[in-house]
């Protein structure tokens, strides 16, 4: 049977590929789908600053004139110079478990990208590291993060039987929130005396935007810069992301580190898990799903880490010990006894042994693919 693949062209054909994956996992009881709003914006040029340094292009494959998949081809020409290569990225990729479906979306990938002088594919990757990345590849039996893909287990063997190799892993872990602090923590005084470092004291999140947002998302472009295929947030991307975020963010989970001149060093920026709210109100914010989130962000057992950063040259010297001392004394507070870290490099040393103090599961571990083109 043969699969025919057509490009995203109409606002139509827009609705049909976000809207995909409502059936595919209609019967998946871990997937949680993104916001309808967030998705649109996305894959509007005008809405997504990305589009300035990047290209893009989504395709659906029907067979026997059903959807059986979609995917979305991108290059992200800012990423593709700092990383000197020229790599087309895929994203956004779903599909019915056939090895036909996905050499078909792939091959479109494949055929953008070599129309525009591409000579390797990556993926799932979105256009920045703001966008969800990461195919998974264990934890299919937990509920998936907000802030995170799902897929099915054929995935990562349908990949593989089709050329793609690993390129690198992500793992996530659930860190019990006990109720007493870890031993670490008693070196907090210690470390601000040392370092002329403390918690940035605000009212609320408006506050906090106002006074840190941009040097924030600046000291983000700094930390992150040697990350894999990293590409750099402009400053219209960052006012458009803390228009996003503030809004869900509570000061008892978003915390900034500051030196004597009160200048950012670090962060780390966790938000109650919206995941059951958001599935249970099928990605839309209306009538009831508004609701719902705000229900989540008030009382909830579980924080999702969505962004940690802290600058190179402050690096081992104690401002995650604030941050995170910070973070736990109101999950004791506010009845939050889990945290699901976000995806960290499994090369990522630092990070990884961040906290050895705590009981830590093994949560999710996703994978990026690799191949020439």
């Amino acid at each position: 049977m043969s699969i025919n693949i057509v490009k995203v062209d109409s606002k139509s054909l827009l609705k049909k590929f976000i809207r995909y994956p409502f059936e595919l996992y209609k019967n998946c009881e871990n997937w949680v789908p993104a916001l309808d709003g967030d998705e649109f914006g996305t894959f509007n040029p005008k809405r997504n600053e990305a589009y300035t340094f990047s290209e893009a292009e989504c395709y659906l494959a029907f067979k026997e004139n059903r959807i059986a998949g979609r995917v979305a081809a991108i290059i992200n020409h800012k990423a593709n110079a700092l990383q000197k290569k020229e790599c087309v990225r895929f994203g956004w990729l779903d599909f019915i478990e056939d090895e036909d479906v996905l050499s078909a979306l792939i091959g479109a990938v494949e055929k953008f990208g070599r129309e525009r002088g591409c000579t390797e594919i990556s993926g799932p990757w979105g256009f920045t590291d703001m966008d969800k990345e990461g195919a998974l590849v264990e934890g299919y039996d937990k509920l998936c993060p907000f802030t995170c893909l799902y897929n099915y287990p054929y995935y990562d063997t349908l990949l593989r039987r089709i050329g793609f190799g690993k390129e690198t892993d992500w793992t996530q872990n659930l860190v019990k929130i006990s109720s007493e602090l870890p031993p670490m923590f008693q070196l907090a005084d210690t470390i601000e005396k040392r370092y002329d470092i403390h918690i940035a004291k605000v009212k609320n999140m408006n506050e906090m935007s106002k006074r840190y947002g941009m040097r924030v998302f600046h000291l983000y472009n700094e930390s992150f810069a040697p990350l894999l295929n990293f590409s750099p947030l402009s400053d219209t991307q960052i006012r458009n992301y803390l228009k996003t975020y503030v809004p869900i963010l509570d000061p008892d989970f978003a915390v900034i580190c500051v030196n004597g001149d009160d200048e950012p060093v670090g962060f780390a920026f966790c938000v109650p898990t919206l995941s059951k709210a958001v599935k249970k109100s099928g990605g839309k914010l209306f009538p009831l799903g508004f609701l719902r989130i705000l229900r989540a962000l008030r009382k909830n057992d579980t924080l999702e880490a969505l962004l940690i950063g802290i600058l190179p040259e402050y690096q081992g010297k104690g401002a995650s010990v604030l941050m995170f001392k910070a973070i736990h004394e109101n999950c004791i507070r506010r009845g939050i006894t889990r945290m699901i870290m976000n995806p960290q490099l499994e090369d990522n040393f630092k990070v990884q042994t961040m906290f050895e103090q705590y009981e830590v599961e093994p949560y999710m571990r996703r994978r990026s693919y690799r191949k020439p083109l």
